[in-house]
């Protein structure tokens, strides 16, 4: 293997975590799952690191890693939400959101041409939030001794987040479109 190809080799082991880390919280081991989740966040910051440290930067990469993210989250909320650990209309709300961008960026691509893959401050955030929250969820379930307090807050921050960044994410990409439409029909 070409070390160039590195990070997208760790990104790829990240989609490949997602069935274990679903089936580990669908029969909750809890911390086999938080042990799982935590190495995947581990490799996404690695693969980042590598790809920006030593210019290995790739399509590809650039298409798989906000992908395995997705896929990783979804996972998370999906499996704790079987458990009975995250309210519906909270894992309505994060999917509502992704099927979004991802119509989005559909519906970009064929009107318009190839996606910028540029996530907003924003949406950063919001993921950084929305891992926060899994793994801390996670991290509660697989070790029952620690405090639990706050989530009800914690619920409501990664809900607030969602919201803001899908909302941004429409008027920014909206505002884009209509701007490039309008030049092209110049």
């Amino acid at each position: 293997m070409n070390l160039r190809q590195l990070p997208n080799t760790l990104t790829i082991a990240r989609i490949l975590a997602v069935p274990p880390l679903l089936w580990l919280l669908v029969d909750e081991r809890y911390p086999a799952a938080w042990w799982l989740a935590l190495a995947a966040g581990v490799s996404d910051a690695l693969d980042g690191l590598l790809a920006k440290r030593f210019h290995w930067v790739t399509r590809l990469g650039g298409l798989l890693d906000p992908i395995a993210d997705k896929l990783l989250l979804a996972a998370g909320f999906i499996g704790l939400w079987i458990g009975g650990h995250v309210p519906t209309w909270l894992l309505a709300l994060v999917l509502a959101r992704d099927v979004l961008i991802v119509a989005g960026a559909g519906a970009w691509h064929g009107l318009i041409g190839p996606v910028p893959m540029t996530p907003s401050w924003l949406s950063k955030a919001n993921t950084a939030i929305q891992i926060a929250f899994v793994l801390w969820l996670m991290l509660t379930l697989a070790y029952p001794s620690l405090p639990t307090q706050g989530q009800a807050v914690a619920v409501w921050l990664v809900a607030a987040s969602t919201v803001a960044s899908g909302l941004h994410y429409v008027v920014l990409w909206g505002n884009r479109a209509r701007r490039v439409r309008k030049d092209v029909s110049l």
